[in-house]
């Protein structure tokens, strides 16, 4: 996946404080949290060790819906789900795939045209919320 595709913003918080900063913006929206998979308690489960990682998933069935009309392979790649993930230096990371590049991937980037920017500036919110930083900051 290049840069360009992956979106990752710094958090200015520690990990436990970014994952609940991010679930509250998401439900604050009233988007539907699906699931939260914590990697680090899997691995921890095997008897493995894995800095904190953990996904949400999440989304609105009316958005979601209107992209699987266009194209039913998008529900591969839904819901949406943000990563928020330790990095080797300690620095609490917020990570998701753009949308047009979900979009593009589907053939439906032209048909989606309104939708994609729409999406793009909600998750690009939500990351800015709860990493600390203005959500008209990129990332």
């Amino acid at each position: 996946m290049t840069e360009s595709e992956l979106i990752s913003f710094p958090s200015a918080h520690d990990f436990s404080t970014t994952l609940d900063r991010l679930s509250a913006a998401i439900t604050a929206r009233n988007i539907t949290i699906f699931a939260r998979i914590d990697h680090a308690a899997g691995a921890l489960s095997v008897g493995l060790t894995l800095r904190p990682t953990t996904v949400l998933i999440f989304g609105n069935p009316k958005a979601g819906t209107a992209l699987m009309q266009l194209a039913q392979t998008t529900g591969i790649d839904l819901p949406l789900k943000m990563l928020v993930w330790e990095d080797g230096a300690g620095k609490v990371q917020i990570s998701y795939v753009e949308p047009a590049v979900i979009a593009a991937r589907h053939h439906v980037q032209d048909l989606a045209a309104g939708n994609v920017p729409l999406l793009s500036a909600v998750l690009a919110a939500l990351a800015g919320e709860a990493a600390g930083r203005s959500k008209e900051l990129s990332p």
